[in-house]
């Protein structure tokens, strides 16, 4: 099952898998919730500015493609939402970090990579990156990430 996803869709998803890691408390999101992570300032590349109607527009989007639900709870008067990211596989923590982390800041090196999801999961070396990277490409039902070339001026593929 091929999914293809906008920059925002992936930007809405990255986010919700964030904060079920990060803040499980707060866990799933409100849409003024998931559009005040849309917006974030740290952790985000590109930063954006999202307003909450196009936010519920992908949140729609999302559920179409089965990637999100909505969710109520017992005497809870806002809907939240939560990502259903192991609808098309079944991922590991340190799968989903890597996942997540290119969702929110787009194409890295295996250092920037290693580095960024250490809230999310410790790598112990660039090889494990590496080896998990690959994994995602062969994977079954993917491939969930691609290697790019080297940019000009850079040492490392992305």
């Amino acid at each position: 099952m091929d999914i293809l996803l906008s920059t925002l869709e992936v930007r809405v998803l990255g986010c919700l898998i964030e904060k079920e890691i990060t803040t499980p408390e707060y866990y799933p999101l409100s849409l003024n919730a998931l559009t005040n992570a849309c917006n974030q300032k740290s952790n985000r590349d590109p930063v954006m500015s999202i307003d909450e109607t196009t936010v519920a527009r992908l949140l729609e989007d999302l559920r179409y493609k089965k990637l999100i639900w909505k969710v109520t709870t017992t005497g809870g008067k806002v809907a939240k939402y939560k990502h259903n990211i192991s609808a098309i596989h079944q991922f590991s923590l340190p799968e989903i970090s890597i996942l997540c982390e290119l969702f929110l800041r787009g194409p890295q090196t295996l250092g920037e990579l290693r580095t960024h999801t250490t809230r999310f999961h410790e790598f112990k070396n660039l090889e494990e990156v590496e080896e998990l990277l690959q994994k995602l490409v062969n994977a079954e039902k993917g491939p969930f990430v691609q290697k790019l070339p080297r940019e000009i001026g850079r040492k490392e593929n992305r």
